[in-house]
């Protein structure tokens, strides 16, 4: 739990994890077995909202559900062996750790996918949770007392403001600086290479 110092939630896909090429290679996967033709690249400038809502861009609403559960079959196969970090992540969680923090992964990939992710990129945290997007983030948020959540969809920003947590948004996603700025984060950043000088003269309750 995220009760003893302070706590730091992050995001996973496009914040701390580079799953671009894995997200595309699930959903080149399911346009051959399937033969309907998916944008991956469309996919891939959308990634952020729970899988049904993707998935709904390709298939009739009767199919959304076996679709589901066929990429969340592959994704540990296909998709978690070609993930990489984000520039700064392990870093950042370091530096959360150094100055005394906790950090909490909350992602709206399922828990079983996020957890295989964290682990394969061998990221430092206290506490996972995946399945939950936008303020439904916020809920982990607030138990867990997060003083600032780090993502890069509008829904992050969400996230924070639902746990009354410092909303820092990094321009790592689909969003840029100005549309992050706009919509309400608190904080934006060019990349995670950016987040130890932010966290150094962020204020921290002793």
């Amino acid at each position: 739990m995220c009760r003893d110092g302070y706590c730091v939630g992050f995001d996973l896909d496009l914040t701390l994890a580079d799953t671009r090429t894995a997200i595309a290679a699930v959903y080149a996967a399911l346009a051959a077995e399937t033969g309907v033709a998916i944008d991956t690249e469309a996919v891939v400038g959308r990634i952020g909202p729970p899988l049904e809502e993707e998935l709904a861009y390709w298939f009739p609403a009767g199919r959304i559900a076996a679709m589901a559960a066929r990429y969340r079959a592959l994704y540990a196969d296909v998709a978690v062996p070609v993930t990489a970090l984000m520039p700064g992540a392990r870093d950042a969680l370091a530096h959360v750790r150094a100055d005394g923090g906790r950090v909490v992964i909350v992602s709206g990939k399922n828990q079983a996918d996020t957890e295989r992710t964290v682990r394969f990129l061998g990221l430092d945290a206290d506490v996972v949770v995946g399945g939950l997007f936008g303020v439904d983030k916020g809920v982990v948020l607030r138990e867990h007392r997060a003083l600032a959540y780090v993502g890069d969809h509008t829904g992050d920003v969400d996230a924070a403001r639902a746990a009354s947590a410092t909303a820092v948004a990094v321009a790592t996603g689909a969003f840029a600086a100005a549309e992050l700025t706009a919509y309400g984060a608190d904080v934006v950043l060019p990349d995670l290479l950016a987040f130890p000088g932010w966290l150094g003269g962020f204020r921290v309750p002793r």
